[in-house]
């Protein structure tokens, strides 16, 4: 490819996710238009106890890849154990597999 071009036409990887990640089951609704909106979350704590969250504040949602997977990206704010935290919910689409991480 002369001067490079067509060199930077893959799209880019954006890494390893940081945090811990925790599996999470997820309720989401698309739309019409394919737009994915999470509506609850399933948690399992270190105790197997089973926590609902029914309290999710999207503010924005991306597209990325993470070490290759395809993902969506969610930033948010949740609502658990009457705490609010700033959180991502991510999911592999590959894998069909969610998981939250905790900033």
């Amino acid at each position: 490819m002369a001067f490079g071009i067509g060199t930077n036409t893959k799209e880019p990887d954006a890494g390893e996710v940081t945090g811990t990640q925790i599996e999470v089951a997820c309720e989401c609704w698309f739309t019409s238009t394919g737009k994915m909106i999470p509506l609850m979350l399933k948690v399992q704590d270190a105790d197997g106890e089973l926590h609902i969250i029914k309290k999710i504040e999207v503010h924005s949602s991306d597209k990325k890849k993470y070490a290759g997977i395809p993902s969506v990206e969610f930033d948010c704010t949740i609502m658990m154990l009457e705490k609010s935290f700033h959180a991502k919910l991510i999911f592999y689409q590959t894998e069909s597999r969610w998981v939250l991480t905790l900033k």
